[in-house]
């Protein structure tokens, strides 16, 4: 990674930041954007916007963060929240993508990374807010996958499941609800935005060369063991 320009969307807390402390030490060039602009650029995925400033011409990876997590009943989830959750969770994705694809076209290794759950492929009570988002990040990772390989842009997603971030803080409050959370978990454990951030690099750099499309489940099991 040393040398390459690398955006990150979200990159001052949580998966977000353990990307960023993780690609600086791989020797990366840095580009961070958030909606409190603490240490980074300030960018509001929620709002349009025509161009991210302080882009570079070249982009070498792309690293879109922003996720929500408002678990609801069905019937108590409102339109409102419904859109907020696409909002921030989808069209955000779209106009950062759509705002670097000129300088993605510009490396000679380009990657993106984007962000599902394990609830879009595990049915989840009083997950249908963000699964709906999700899945749709799901399906635009295939899609631009296919449509972007001739440029040899790489699209791929990380869907993991709880992870140990200042978004899920309200589920681990307590030593009882964390370790509920665990024992959720096959391997006995929640994620650490550590385990987020390495597979974050793996996929940005060569050696996931031959990978494109594809949803990584990283999970502690949650997916796809009893």
């Amino acid at each position: 990674m040393k040398d390459k320009n690398i955006v990150v969307i979200g990159g001052n807390s949580g998966i977000g930041k353990a990307v960023a402390e993780a690609l600086e030490k791989e020797g990366a060039n840095l580009f961070l954007y958030s909606k409190s602009a603490e240490g980074t650029t300030e960018l509001d995925v929620s709002l349009a916007f025509s161009e991210i400033p302080g882009l570079p011409e070249k982009v070498d990876g792309l690293v879109y963060c922003p996720g929500t997590i408002n678990l609801k009943p069905f019937h108590r989830i409102s339109l409102e929240d419904f859109k907020t959750e696409m909002e921030i969770n989808f069209f955000g994705a779209v106009r950062v993508l759509q705002s670097c694809m000129k300088a993605l076209k510009k490396s000679d290794s380009p990657s993106v990374v984007l962000y599902s759950t394990v609830a879009v492929q595990t049915g989840m009570g009083f997950h249908a807010g963000i699964s709906s988002a999700k899945g749709a990040i799901e399906g635009l990772t295939r899609s631009l996958a296919a449509e972007w390989a001739p440029s040899k842009i790489r699209v791929n997603a990380i869907a993991p499941s709880l992870t140990e971030t200042p978004l899920a803080s309200a589920l681990l409050s307590t030593p009882e609800k964390k370790e509920a959370s665990d024992k959720r978990h096959p391997l006995g454990r929640i994620g650490t935005p550590e385990d987020i951030a390495a597979a974050t690099v793996f996929l940005l750099s060569s050696q996931s060369s031959w990978m494109t499309g594809q949803i990584l489940h990283l999970d502690g099991g949650m997916s796809n063991l009893k």
